[in-house]
């Protein structure tokens, strides 16, 4: 009793701590925001570090040490095909597209959000281009925060045994309060150190746990005692299935979150370094996650645990001096945190910059928007803490297909607005509808030969129906064209 009792106060202290230095970098960040390209977008003053490091640490998010541990714990290695996939694509997108959308959002009018980005890179006068995107964003992220904080609470609930609302409760605020105060720069320096925290412990936690085993090779060889398909990628796989895991790759192109770092970064020239510290992270990050969930099939035995995606957590309890552990379920809970604060400012800046300022007061001034953007991120957090208080699977099962819906909806018009000069206004707006509408149908239809991930269709649908309505009514402006070429000019000349 004595050892659970110094366990509980172990992992709540190192918490609570962590907690409060997430507060204080938000008051940090409140010094230095001054206006709302401050607040939405950090100045565009990001280092390459610290865009790489949030940029891995918003979009992975629990599902990083909850999700694809479990997965491998539950089926085995054949989940490597999702890992490859994100890596991928994640690699592509900040190969070709990062460099690129910084010089083109600058250039179109300094578009500090994507809604905005896409009415100035179009010249869209009816404004349906920038409420379509908003409306997207909205909906998608909305629902996708709830969830977020469903598993913040959860985390909360499991860890100490306290009450589920009061949990909830504890770990929204939190969020709130730096994300409300320090904007962008808030979100993004603390999804730094949310970052690091999330390597570490995805680099001690399977190696700790396999050197426990007695190594890799008794490591193995229990696992294939266990289950001897577990060490197998190609076991009870398609070919179908494969592309199907790995098509995740392609939502990277479409997450405003992680668009919003290539945004945001102080220079075009970061690009290359803030490119080798992301992937870096990235590739360690999963196999560490992947490693973890297998290792935890030999250490649990044939006792199992009833729900795999606990495992990151129960080896963690099992295997660390609780001061340890603190800092490690802190790490569990900055993979959690790290994706809700960029979630609620890219929802918060949809509302601010492409509403308010768009139809209600164009004249507003920067400290009015800056002050309407916390508004609306204290808005949409209760909202989403009100969806949560009830953690039922109707709003979980958003989350399967909002990287989807972002994929498919933005992903195509994101590649095609810097690669295609002769992209126009109808084609992208014909984007985001089909790509976000069949995600939605798709994946409640689906079933039988229309068993894959709604990603891939959405995308290629997308694709083509941007193609088609970009020949519909007037091409691009000589504007247009002159602003592709002096982009592409400059991209060439670096």
């Amino acid at each position: 009793m004595t050892g659970s009792v110094e366990i509980n106060f172990a992992l709540l202290a190192t918490l609570i701590v962590y907690l409060i230095l997430m507060i204080l970098v938000g008051l940090l960040a409140y010094r230095v925001t001054s206006n709302l390209s401050d607040y939405i977008l950090g100045g565009r003053r990001l280092g390459a570090g610290t865009a790489a490091l949030s940029a891995g640490a918003s979009d992975m998010s629990g599902w990083l040490l909850l999700g694809l541990p479990g997965a491998v714990y539950a089926a085995g290695m054949n989940q490597l095909w999702i890992a490859v996939g994100l890596t991928i694509g994640a690699y592509l997108n900040w190969q070709f597209v990062a460099e690129r959308l910084r010089r083109f959002t600058a250039a179109a009018r300094d578009s500090i959000t994507i809604p905005a980005y896409f009415e100035n890179r179009f010249r869209d006068e009816t404004s349906a281009l920038r409420v379509v995107s908003a409306l997207v964003i909205l909906v998608f992220f909305t629902f996708y925060t709830s969830a977020g904080l469903v598993a913040a609470g959860t985390l909360f609930e499991g860890t100490f045994g306290i009450d589920y609302e009061l949990a909830l409760a504890i770990g929204a605020a939190v969020i709130l309060v730096y994300t409300l105060l320090g904007g962008f720069l808030a979100v993004s320096w603390t999804d730094f150190i949310q970052g690091i925290l999330m390597f570490v412990a995805l680099v001690l936690v399977p190696v700790i746990t396999i050197m426990n085993l007695g190594g890799w090779t008794e490591t193995s060889q229990m696992v294939a005692q266990l289950n001897p398909g577990a060490l197998d990628a190609f076991h009870d796989i398609t070919l179908f299935g494969i592309i199907s895991l790995m098509a995740w790759g392609l939502g990277y192109f479409g997450q405003p979150h992680v668009l919003a770092r290539f945004m945001a970064i102080r220079s075009p020239g970061d690009i290359p370094l803030a490119r080798f510290i992301g992937i870096t992270w990235m590739v360690v990050a999963l196999f560490g996650a992947m490693l973890t969930g297998f290792a935890g099939i030999a250490y649990f035995g044939e006792a199992g645990l009833a729900n795999p995606e606990t495992v990151f957590i129960l080896l963690i309890q099992a295997l660390f001096n609780p001061w340890v552990a603190g800092c490690l379920i802190a790490a569990v809970l900055a993979a959690i945190m790290s994706t809700i604060d960029s979630q609620l400012l890219v929802s918060s800046s949809a509302l601010s910059e492409d509403f308010y300022k768009r139809f209600f007061r164009p004249a507003a001034s920067d400290t009015e928007l800056v002050w309407i953007g916390r508004g609306t991120v204290l808005g949409i957090g209760v909202l989403a803490t009100l969806l949560a208080l009830n953690p039922d699977a109707a709003v979980l099962d958003l989350v399967s297909y909002a990287w989807a819906g972002f994929g498919a909806a933005f992903g195509p018009v994101i590649i095609l607005s810097v690669f295609w000069r002769g992209m126009n206004r109808n084609g992208a707006l014909a984007g985001i509808v089909t790509g976000a509408l069949t995600v939605l149908i798709w994946e409640r239809y689906e079933g039988g030969l229309f068993d894959m991930y709604e990603i891939l269709p959405g995308f290629i649908l997308a694709t083509l129906a941007i193609f088609l309505f970009s020949r519909v009514g007037k091409g691009p402006t000589e504007d247009m064209k002159r602003e592709f070429d002096a982009v592409q000019r400059a991209q060439r000349e670096g």
